[in-house]
Formats: C-alpha cells, sequence, structure tokens
C-alpha cells in the first residue's frame, strides 16, 4: 500500500524554493540536509497521481498540481512577486478555479481551489 508520494525537482540552488513554496505558499521546511529540502505540511492528504494527454481546455499538461485554501490570494501573491503566469485566473465548468504558473525551477505549476 502507497503511503505517500514525493514530487523531486532538480536544482543547483535550494534557496530558489522557499520564496515560492515557503512564503507564497506557505509550505514549511520539513527536511534539510544541505542537498535536498523538502516542504510539507503536517495536514494528512489523498494519495494521487495523474496522467493526461493535456491539462484541461487544451492547456499544457502541468508538472504538480497544488490544491489551495484561496486561488485568488495565492494569485495575487504569484503575481506581486513577478512570477509568470501561464494560464490566468479561471473558472473551469469542472469545479475549481485555478491558474498556472511558473516556478523558480521552470515546472508548471497548477495552483487551484475547489468551488
Amino acid at each position: 500500500m502507497v503511503k505517500r508520494i514525493v514530487a523531486n525537482i532538480k536544482t543547483e540552488d535550494l534557496s530558489q524554493a522557499d520564496h515560492f513554496y515557503h512564503d507564497i505558499l506557505g509550505l514549511e521546511i520539513i527536511m534539510d540536509h544541505g542537498w535536498i529540502k523538502t516542504f510539507g505540511t503536517d495536514e494528512e492528504s489523498k494519495v494521487q497521481i495523474s496522467f493526461a494527454n493535456q491539462g484541461g481546455n487544451n492547456t499544457p499538461v502541468p508538472d504538480l498540481s497544488i490544491d489551495v485554501d484561496d486561488v485568488d490570494v495565492i494569485y495575487k501573491k504569484m503575481k506581486n512577486s513577478g512570477f509568470e503566469i501561464a494560464y490566468d485566473l479561471t473558472n473551469e465548468d469542472w469545479g475549481v478555479r485555478r491558474f498556472f504558473v511558473k516556478d523558480p525551477f521552470g515546472k508548471l505549476i497548477n495552483i487551484l481551489s475547489h468551488q
């Protein structure tokens, strides 16, 4: 039985993750060995992995999807911090409000809230 799934993103500068994942998204640093830094929460969540041939409404498939309490707040923080919004804030017909943003490592991140 799978207990969790961890995404690993290669980078030469671990500190680039701090502003995006800690300051804006509010994830805590739960492990830092100098060569790997893991962000997370102590909330329990479902184990999920998705496979897709598009990201919905003919968008690219994002590298990660992050479900947040208030997508509008996170959207404003991302825009104010100068991160590239790749798909603008949208209410989708399948019940989510979301946007895509490029993280500091060039990964396409789907930030969403269920409506």
